[in-house]
């Protein structure tokens, strides 16, 4: 009989014990339910976990309920698979020894259809390995199913809003949105292949005092820009406008409204005008958003994200709602004129209340405003169950302010999960504000295409020395080689840190970068394309793996790791652990095939296995790239 149903098996005849055992300890925590081996999902630990707490209940009754399972990966491979340290931390709760309570809870653990029997390690550390039978069984599964490498989507869906990028109309793109805008999409692809429902989010900068600034200074300067050529509401017109020109309108506007009174005024008028629904400023605010709305959208293009743009106009009906809730629940103030709701906990320096302002003295609204609307939005009509703010790390204390009030007025249930996921600066390499020569902000478009160009100089240069010109293939390849190496370069640092942007490090084939983990995916490629020739394998009546030398099991033990990676990127929200565990496989890969010849293999059967390894490391490697948001190359 196949192991996998072989396991199943096992684990249905005793499945009866363990429910029985579950529901008769009444102080065990709800989720001790322990899924069977072989519905696991690809998720070992889960199943080791519900065991341990299982066992926990059986061998020391309430104390052992209250008590965590504590299973964490082994910090060496000689340890095992996974470590308990629940011993340790039972150790003063029942006054015994940490190694005798281990033994006791080894002695009521059941998980011999997945580990080899559990030892005692140190003062009482379980160590846990998982069996030679069970890595194959899982091996053969992901061969089976390339796309998804059998790993189970989640059994807990949940609505999930993601909100990132949010540039501003009427302004280019530059670095500063990169982190936001990759780091964001990547979180996407991870909740949507774990099987949640993900809303993306644009909430783009559209509306506000600058529009009345930028539609003044037009209509007065250059009124042809907001000329309606065609008839065409919304249509883009005559002057042929670009965002470079619109930037530059906006830098003579802002320096006409800080420095004219008069201009500041009719300026201000223009916003009154908006708000109050006026035709003819619409159809020029729509212009203005529609021409930044266009040159966004090619650089999402380029690095192939996927957005629904929902600005801070979308919210502006609900303004008006949120001041009235707070002020029916009371926490409303007025502070020199403007609304405010206190912070509590919080002082500023001068040790006075630390207030949110949601209403200024001339009845205009806050950004703070904004954002407890689209809590409330996001909460009733789009009924999330979480929401995620992608933004720099400089904006913690906002979303904490906010966050606050939007809990304590009930903008914001119980129930909905709400959390900022911050991110630090984007450096050059003098570790200063990441700018141009001139001292400009680096556009983001001539970021990414400054990448593309020195990865294809450089493939050029190689392609050169073998007596070969690039051509169309080429080219493709030295633009996925280039933006790739920026995203993975940005998404393998810790989000939190600041980083120094080099394009000598994020191109380079040495070390943890995006060309050495797609020229990894290549060069395995090549490898199973020659392996193949002599011994085709197929997915669907796969071979025997075999895992005799040490490296292929650790290679082995290494693929199993993936689900365990997205799950915990999925809880914490830090990509940089997914492309750790990329490098560390790349790493055994090359160690793997070093011991381990893949086409000189002694049998045909060895031969079958190795290349079945090569195939599942590589669809690993295709899979995290692509959550990653990076495209991989057969060949490079």
């Amino acid at each position: 009989m196949p192991l996998r149903r072989t396991v199943h098996r096992l684990s249905q005849q005793r499945r009866s014990a363990t429910t029985s055992l579950a529901s008769a300890a009444t102080s065990s925590p709800p989720d001790t339910a322990r899924p069977t081996q072989g519905d696991d999902g690809g998720r070992p630990k889960d199943y080791i976990e519900a065991a341990v707490r299982q066992a926990l209940v059986k061998a020391f009754g309430e104390a052992g309920a209250a008590a965590a399972p504590m299973v964490t990966a082994a910090t060496k491979p000689e340890f095992g698979d996974y470590q308990c340290n629940a011993a340790m931390a039972l150790a003063k709760p029942l006054n015994a020894k940490p190694r005798d309570i281990a033994q006791q809870l080894i002695d009521a653990l059941e998980v011999a259809d997945l580990c080899d029997p559990p030892d005692i390690a140190g003062p009482g550390f379980i160590n846990l390995r998982l069996k030679p039978e069970y890595i194959q069984s899982r091996i053969t599964a992901m061969l089976e199913d390339e796309s998804r490498l059998a790993i189970a989507k989640t059994t807990a869906p949940q609505r999930i809003v993601v909100d990132f990028s949010s540039p501003n109309i009427a302004k280019e793109m530059h670095v500063g949105h990169l982190r936001s805008t990759i780091i964001g999409d990547t979180l996407c692809r991870v909740l949507e292949f774990q099987g949640h429902d993900v809303l993306r989010l644009n909430h783009v900068g559209d509306w506000g005092t600058q529009f009345g600034m930028l539609i003044t200074y037009l209509k007065e300067e250059v009124p042809q820009a907001l000329a309606d050529g065609d008839g065409g509401e919304g249509s883009i017109t005559a002057g042929e406008v670009d965002i470079g020109d619109l930037v530059e309108f906006y830098k003579k506007a802002k320096e006409r409204f800080d420095g004219d009174a008069s201009f500041k005024e009719r300026s201000r008028a223009e916003v009154v005008r908006l708000q109050a629904g006026d035709p003819d400023v619409l159809r020029a605010w729509r212009l203005l958003c529609d021409l930044s709305r266009r040159e966004f959208q090619v650089i999402y293009d380029i690095l192939g994200v996927k957005l629904e743009e929902r600005g801070e106009s979308f919210y502006n009906s609900m303004l008006g709602g949120v001041i009235e809730e707070l002020r029916e629940g009371g926490l409303l103030q007025e502070s020199e004129g403007a609304q405010v709701v206190f912070i509590e906990g919080a002082k500023n320096r001068d040790d006075s209340a630390q207030a949110l302002i949601v209403q200024k003295t001339d009845g205009g609204y806050m950004y703070s405003t904004t954002d407890l609307a689209a809590v409330k939005q996001r909460a009733t009509q789009e009924r999330a169950d979480r929401v995620l703010y992608v933004t720099d790390s400089g904006q913690a204390s906002h979303f904490d302010q906010v966050f606050q009030v939007a809990r304590r007025s009930g903008l914001a249930p119980p129930s909905l999960q709400l959390q900022h996921v911050p991110f630090g600066l984007v450096q050059g390499e003098d570790g200063k504000k990441f700018k141009t020569r001139s001292g400009d902000t680096v556009k983001l478009k001539d970021l990414l295409d400054e990448a593309v160009r020195i990865a294809a100089e450089d493939m050029e240069k190689r392609l050169a020395e073998e007596g070969r010109g690039m051509g169309e293939e080429e080219r493709a390849v030295a633009r996925k080689v280039g933006l790739g190496a920026v995203k993975y370069a940005d998404l393998s640092m810790n989000r939190e840190s600041n980083y120094r942007f080099s394009y000598a490090k994020m191109l380079s084939l040495q070390g943890n970068t995006a060309p050495y983990m797609m020229y990894a995916y290549a060069r395995i490629q090549g490898i199973r394309r020659r392996a193949t020739t002599s011994t085709p394998i197929s997915t669907s009546d796969p071979p025997r793996i075999v895992l005799e030398h040490p490296a292929e099991l650790t290679l082995a033990r290494t693929l199993l790791r993936l689900p365990e990676v997205l799950t915990e990127l999925e809880r914490d929200l830090y990509p940089n652990r997914l492309c750790e565990y990329l490098f560390d496989l790349s790493q055994r890969f090359n160690q793997f095939y070093e011991g381990c010849p893949v086409n000189a293999a002694a049998t045909d059967e060895l031969r079958a296995s190795r290349v079945a390894l090569c195939s599942v490391t590589a669809a690993t490697i295709k899979l995290s790239l692509g959550l990653l948001g990076i495209d991989v190359v057969e060949k490079l």
